[in-house]
């Protein structure tokens, strides 16, 4: 009986996981914005985010109240990092970023 409530209790606990989501633009105006948040509608405000290039962090900081980060759009190709720690992480390269 035990077993089949833990099972029970797993896989419900399963169906409230969320998903990290970011998603880039380009401002056309040389910044770029990415928006993050969870697939259950958490906030992302205060979340970890990086821009590297050539493996290198050229920026970081956290997402601000609106789950957004603003940065300037670096020369070359770079990539926007959302990292909510170990399995919630997003990664946008430059080139699926959109003007």
């Amino acid at each position: 009986m035990k077993k089949m409530f833990f099972i029970a209790l797993f896989a419900t606990s399963s169906l409230f996981a969320h998903t990290a989501l970011m998603s880039c633009f380009d401002n056309g105006d040389g910044s770029v914005t990415c928006e993050g948040g969870f697939s259950d509608g958490s906030s992302a405000s205060g979340i970890n985010f990086l821009v590297l290039q050539n493996g290198n962090v050229i920026e970081s900081g956290k997402m601000d109240g609106h789950s957004e980060y603003t940065f300037d759009k670096p020369e070359g190709d770079y990539e926007a990092v959302f990292d909510a720690g170990e399995g919630h992480k997003v990664i946008v390269k430059s080139s699926d970023i959109a003007l």
